[in-house]
């Protein structure tokens, strides 16, 4: 029998068993931070995120307790250029309904936090946590912390003279959610599972979809900053168009791709088409392929199938100008098809005969 029709047969790695604890910690972190990137998604959907213009990371645990308390956060808000702008019709009782979002999701990032550092302490301290885990795990409580930091700094740039959030700060503030999901997902792969040699072919195939769902994801965080989703709501074509009039009516022209809402929903659906013929031809490779091993050929069916999920979602999002249900499932849609091309590429990274036990099995990116 050739190597190549050997049965395939999952191995674990060395250390798998000792390190399952530490693994479902990360997997429920992300989890949690999943769930943020959804709540985030709900926060811009609803206009939400501009109603808290104070920034408390220690005490601010507590929404206001007290009508006086509630006024004084309204009149805060009153002084912003959104109040002044856009909402000078919003009474205290409709300011307390985009509060509570945004309250929810500062609060539930503290809550990751905790949820993170809690269960670090107790694990290292009980010599749970292999020496190799530390820096991986040291990066992703300094992104943790940048990522707060961010966030602030997003509100802030809709708090001076244009009542809205840079579309550059958003699709920052993303990225970092999305970069700290992956990083959990992967690592906790890499604890209890150990991908196959076999399929270590299809990796670059897998890099390729994986960035260019990444890019998409980023492409559509300047489509929610800029409103763009409230254009040109036909598909395929816009407004009968392939390429909208107006793609290019900025100077100098790289600004369009950046700051015209009808030049970033364009780039937007081209992306995405893009990248769901990539992952539709990995799909194909896959059913062809006679060495491929079983949990790879699921990963890539769970990338292809949510794929279209998206893609689906995408569409009834445009169509239906951005309801806030189908917009927050698109953007949670984003964040599950980018973990699925993680596994992905877990999956097709291989690993050489004797290499030395690590606690991922390579590189992310």
């Amino acid at each position: 029998m050739s190597a190549s029709s050997q049965p395939y047969r999952p191995t674990l790695p060395k250390h798998a068993a000792a390190d399952r604890p530490v693994a479902w910690w990360l997997a429920g972190v992300a989890v949690m931070v999943f769930m943020m990137i959804v709540i985030g998604g709900i926060t811009r959907l609803t206009e939400s995120g501009l109603s808290m213009v104070e920034w408390r990371p220690l005490i601010g645990w507590l929404p206001p307790m007290s009508e006086p308390e509630w006024y004084r956060v309204f009149s805060l808000y009153q002084d912003t250029p959104e109040f002044q702008k856009v909402n000078t019709w919003m009474t205290i009782d409709d300011f307390k309904h985009i509060f509570f979002w945004e309250y929810l999701h500062r609060v539930w990032g503290r809550l990751i936090g905790i949820a993170f550092a809690v269960p670090f302490i107790v694990l290292a301290l009980s010599g749970r946590i292999r020496r190799a885990l530390y820096p991986r795990l040291g990066f992703l409580f300094l992104l943790g912390a940048i990522q707060g930091g961010i966030g602030w700094w997003m509100v802030k740039s809709g708090l001076v003279d244009n009542p809205a959030v840079s579309q550059y700060r958003l699709a920052i503030h993303l990225s970092v959610a999305l970069l700290i999901l992956v990083t959990l997902i992967w690592t906790a792969l890499g604890l209890i599972r150990t991908p196959a040699e076999a399929t270590r072919k299809y990796r670059r195939h897998a890099v390729a979809a994986l960035h260019l769902i990444a890019i998409t994801a980023v492409a559509g965080a300047f489509v929610a900053g800029l409103d763009a989703g409230l254009i040109y709501n036909t598909f395929p074509l816009m407004n009968g168009h392939v390429i909208p009039p107006d793609y290019a009516f900025a100077e100098p022209f790289w600004i369009n791709l950046f700051e015209n809402p009808a030049a970033v929903q364009f780039n937007h659906r081209l992306i995405a088409i893009l990248t769901f013929a990539s992952v539709l031809w990995l799909l194909v490779r896959a059913v062809r392929a006679t060495d491929i091993a079983p949990r790879t050929r699921l990963a890539i069916h769970s990338l292809a199938g949510m794929s279209a999920i998206q893609v689906a979602l995408g569409i009834s999002t445009l169509l239906a100008q951005v309801p806030v249900s189908l917009g927050a499932a698109h953007q949670g849609g984003a964040a599950l098809t980018l973990c699925a091309a993680i596994w992905v590429l877990f999956e097709t990274s291989g690993r050489h005969p004797g290499k030395a036990e690590s606690l991922g099995s390579g590189s992310i990116s």
